[in-house]
Order: C-alpha cells, then structure tokens, then sequence
C-alpha cells in the first residue's frame, strides 16, 4: 500500500497540493489499516489526512539543501529502470505496452 508514497522533496517543479494529499491518505490509509474508513471513523479518517497533508507542508517547505533539484521525468525512469530489473519486465510503473 505504502510504495505509492513517494519523495516529494527538492524537485523541480515543487510537489504539488494533489501529490501531498495522495501521500497522505496513503499514510493514513497505513496506519489505519482501512482503504476506505466506514462511516463511524470516517470524520477522524479524513481529520488525519488533512492534518498529516499539512505536517508535510511544513516539512517539504522548511527543509533545505544544497543538491540541484531532482527532474521528475528522469527520477520516474530510473525507478522504471529499477522496477525492470527487478521483476524482468518493461511494463513497469503503470506502462500497459498498449502505445
């Protein structure tokens, strides 16, 4: 469940509000153990989505370093290339072949 949870650190351009709320509610969807809370935990659910989305924030925009910015097309085929390797296939990281 977790390995959609990408770096979302020092790219280039920056990540975006989408990409901070799918990490998030990968997270949360860890922690808790539920894809899709039912409707008695879905209020504190979507409350610790919104709060971890936000500690993230915090994070991504106060952290600081000296590296050159990561190009996210490069970063996506290197881990292409990794996915490849390791389970003998092109079709890796949502490549149907069907192109």
């Amino acid at each position: 469940m977790c390995r959609n949870i990408r770096t979302l650190f020092n790219f280039e351009p920056p990540a975006t509000e989408l990409e901070i709320r799918d990490a998030s509610l990968q997270f949360v969807r860890k922690l808790s153990g539920f894809t899709v809370p039912s409707k008695a935990n879905e209020e504190a659910f979507n409350r610790a989505v919104e709060d971890v989305a936000a500690a993230a924030r915090v994070l991504i925009r106060s952290m600081v370093t000296t590296a050159e910015p990561r190009n996210r097309e490069v970063e996506a085929e290197k881990a292409r290339a990794r996915s490849a390797e390791r389970f003998g296939t092109t079709r890796a990281l949502g490549q149907t072949g069907d192109d």
